[in-house]
């Protein structure tokens, strides 16, 4: 019987920068395949090379030791990997290294043959040895990766504004809105960006590629996008807290939001009340809400905001209980003995947590009674409190043994701010 090293090849390596060389413009090529996107030019190809060289990641590909006539070429991986280190506001202003993986995907025709799994369970083991104590996702689909160890741990909302005559809010926000060049945002959006992560639960720290995106430099498929269009909230003192990109549908009457990036409610107040005065339009649309749109309660009539879905955001993978765990704020104090299952072995054990007002500490002891049985993808989604711990247990995916230990780790976890974030990744 062939095994899957007999039919397959796996690589880890670096991209090559701006001089593409056959090994990254093959990965790139087939990753674009991937996400259904258009063939790289060769402009194309150096910009996000060298993007990856810039934010350090490192690139997986699984290549097959054979191929049929006409195929796509050798140098084509058929599935793609990625991961790199970026930092996540775990609460309070609190940064933790995290792997962040990306660009997944497995060609149609070599699915069902344990790649997927070969792949993330290396790269998982790569970056517990790393001492990375958390992994971190954005999904496509939502059945795949909780076998992995990954849970839902933040959401956003899909949601659509009409920003027609009735459009009025309740309380004038300071400062002042003006239009600015998009590729403006190269410049502007990181300083404007890393002020919200600095605040935000839930944020995780951007790569190059978005800062191409949403200021036009290139779209999803590489190209330059000439119909994006920005706009700056400038502070009572002129300084820039907050931008806005968009796009103006082709009827002139939909603004499609690309990036909405505010560092206080003031300028975020500021940038609606200025996409509600663009000339000839009715809507604004807006991917990643917040589940608790401020903007609900400012508004005159809060009907004119309607949620068209809600999506999963950020899914989170502990490797490290006990570092990730002491890395977080907590909102009481408290003790739990926390029964951790990881099918991958990297969290299994049980764990004692003890919070004071001098902080989080954990230690291991796989001897004592635990209060809570859960998996590790269980806690993955609770990490920063964005899922509650009374709804998981009513859900049959939190076990308690001590009576009111959901209840108390619902009060340890409660977070400082709503989780929230607004890096794809």
């Amino acid at each position: 019987m062939t095994s899957i090293d007999d039919a397959y090849e796996f690589r880890r390596f670096l991209p090559s920068g701006t001089d593409v060389n056959q090994e990254t413009r093959g990965w790139l090529q087939a990753d674009a395949r991937g996400f259904h996107a258009k063939r790289f030019t060769e402009t194309s190809l150096a910009r996000v090379s060298s993007g990856l060289v810039t934010d350090g990641q490192t690139l997986a590909g699984t290549y097959a030791r054979s191929r049929q006539e006409a195929s796509l070429p050798a140098e084509y991986p058929v599935a793609t990997f990625a991961s790199f280190p970026k930092t996540l506001n775990v609460g309070g202003g609190r940064m933790l290294p995290a792997h962040l993986i990306s660009s997944v995907t497995v060609r149609p025709t070599h699915r069902r043959r344990g790649l997927l799994r070969r792949m993330m369970t290396d790269n998982l083991a790569v970056a517990a040895a790393e001492g990375f104590a958390i992994a971190a996702l954005t999904a496509s689909e939502a059945t795949i990766y909780r076998r992995f160890g990954f849970g839902p741990a933040a959401w956003t909302r899909d949601i659509e504004v009409s920003t027609d005559a009735r459009f009025r809010l309740l309380t004038v926000p300071r400062g002042s809105c003006d239009q600015i060049e998009a590729r403006a945002l190269t410049d502007i959006g990181p300083r404007v960006f890393a002020r919200f992560h600095a605040g935000q639960t839930g944020s995780v720290d951007r790569h190059v590629g978005i800062w191409h995106h949403v200021s036009g430099i290139a779209d999803s498929d590489g190209q330059e996008d000439r119909s994006v269009r920005a706009a700056a909230h400038y502070d009572d003192e002129g300084v820039i807290d907050g931008y806005v990109s968009y796009r103006v549908t082709g009827d002139l009457r939909t603004v499609k939001l690309l990036d909405f990036v505010a560092a206080d409610d003031n300028a975020a107040l500021g940038l609606w009340h200025y996409l509600a005065s663009i000339d000839l339009t009715e809507t604004v649309t807006w991917k990643q809400g917040r589940l608790d749109e401020p903007l609900s309660w400012a508004l005159e009539n809060p009907r004119l905001l309607q949620v068209r879905a809600v999506e999963d955001w950020l899914w989170l993978r502990i490797l490290d209980p006990i570092a990730a765990l002491e890395a977080r704020p907590y909102s009481s104090t408290g003790r739990l003995i926390l029964r951790i299952v990881d099918s991958l072995g990297h969290a299994s054990g049980v764990f004692q947590l003890t919070v004071t007002d001098a902080g989080a500490t954990v230690t291991r002891d796989d001897d004592a009674s635990p209060d809570l049985d859960l998996d590790v993808w269980v806690l993955g989604s609770l990490y920063l409190g964005g899922a509650d711990p009374l709804s998981l247990a009513a859900g049959g995916q939190l076990v308690e043994h001590s009576p009111g230990a959901v209840c108390t780790l619902r009060a340890l976890l409660a977070p400082d701010v709503p989780v929230y974030g607004i890096t794809p990744f």
